[in-house]
């Protein structure tokens, strides 16, 4: 079956009836310390131009299988953030990863208002990362140091399709980002030699990121119970034989593998904000303080970047029940290679990161609020130092 008879086949639902609006009280911006990035806000762009994550209940009658063709279409979302910091001791510096900056045929970032009783906070961009961060400053003092941040992002579904050419070609030097081990992932030794076990005599470097995909799926475990959350060293986690993780871990082992044999790949690190027309397991809903995900992609000459999600076709198993024979776990599997579902926003692509303004070591990723003190580091999984709510809500 061509690629484009099967995204036919199996395209997608519209998003369920949204959730009331959020609305940005504008008297805020008469208050101290209230301000905003807004662009301009275009015009709707046309389809040419755990406190706790509640999941979807199990059971509903939407499922991969049995879902009717839809035309592509933008969905805009409001996304609060609100931040309550806890026994700071002296000055303090908070860390925040916002959506991606630079607009794609399926992510727009339209702009960010944010208010609290910081000294200064703004907005910087890492160009050599292709990420933009929030940050906000604390003087001593202060008893209990409070955010709230509230961006607007606009998404639609991403897909490729292979009967298409033509992508324009990526920058040299991002590419060669993307062929460089860090600190999570090496690709020598048992990485390379498993990537090449993966591959067998494939030579096409779209097959090979396919073998490679189907490899991790049936390779890995999701479970989301470790600690690690995508601290894990690849080399390590194939040396071990344990290849259990969460989305970061195997994601990242994906990235590796692909790097082992020259094929540029990265890691996109984001955070679900909606439910999803796959399964109930794949989408959420609620406080998304810890709804953090990553996807990933590989790139091919003539096509560009595709995006792939290994680590949601193992969540689906485990949550879902799928059995290896399971006709929905099939479709899924290949729905997934080359399919984003947009219930999610990408952060950035950085690896090995250095925040400006901090005094600690580089970062293997940003995806969770940060904070610094005389006193070290802590994010938002030191529940007794950060109190973290995220929501989001359609606005269309």
């Amino acid at each position: 079956m061509k690629r484009r008879d099967f995204l036919a086949a199996s395209a997608v639902l519209s998003l369920l009836a949204s959730s009331p609006a959020y609305a940005v009280n504008k008297t805020n911006a008469k208050k101290p310390h209230a301000k905003s990035s807004a662009r301009p806000k275009p015009k709707k762009p046309s389809a040419h131009s755990e406190p706790e994550v509640h999941h979807e209940p199990h059971g509903e009658t939407r499922n991969v299988i049995s879902l009717p063709d839809e035309p592509a279409q933008w969905r805009s979302y409001d996304i609060r953030s609100s931040i309550v910091l806890n026994r700071i001791n002296g000055k303090a510096r908070l860390w925040l990863p916002l959506a991606q900056y630079k607009d794609t045929l399926w992510e727009r970032s339209l702009g960010h208002n944010w208010q609290g009783n910081f000294e200064s906070a703004g907005i910087y961009r890492d160009p050599v990362a292709e990420m933009e961060v929030f940050y906000a400053d604390w003087p001593e003092g202060v008893a209990s140091p409070q955010l709230q941040i509230v961006s607007q992002v606009a998404t639609q579904d991403r897909h490729f399709d292979i009967t298409r050419r033509g992508a324009v070609a990526e920058r040299t030097e991002v590419l060669r980002r993307s062929l460089q081990a860090t600190s999570l992932v090496p690709i020598d030794g048992i990485v390379r030699n498993t990537a090449e076990r993966a591959i067998g005599r494939i030579k096409d470097p779209v097959a090979q990121g396919k073998a490679i995909y189907e490899w991790v799926v049936e390779n890995t475990t999701y479970d989301p119970l470790l600690k690690s959350v995508g601290n894990v060293d690849i080399g390590n986690m194939l040396e071990s034989g344990n290849l259990s993780g969460r989305s970061g871990d195997i994601a990242l082992l994906f990235v590796a593998l692909c790097r082992s044999i020259g094929i540029p790949a990265r890691p996109v690190f984001g955070l679900r904000i909606g439910s999803s027309r796959l399964f109930g397991s794949l989408g959420v809903g609620g406080n998304l303080s810890s709804a953090q995900h990553c996807r990933a992609e590989f790139y091919t000459p003539g096509y560009g970047w595709i995006p792939v999600d290994p680590s949601d076709v193992r969540r689906a198993i485990r949550e879902e029940r799928l059995s290896p024979g399971d006709p929905k776990l099939t479709v899924l599997k290949k729905l997934l290679f080359g399919f984003w579902e947009m219930n999610w926003i990408s952060f950035n692509v950085a690896q090995d990161v250095s925040l400006r303004g901090s005094t600690g070591k580089t970062l293997p990723f940003l995806v969770y609020p940060l904070v610094e003190t005389i006193d070290g580091r802590f994010d938002s999984l030191d529940t007794s130092r950060m109190s973290y709510q995220v929501s989001a809500s359609r606005v269309d």
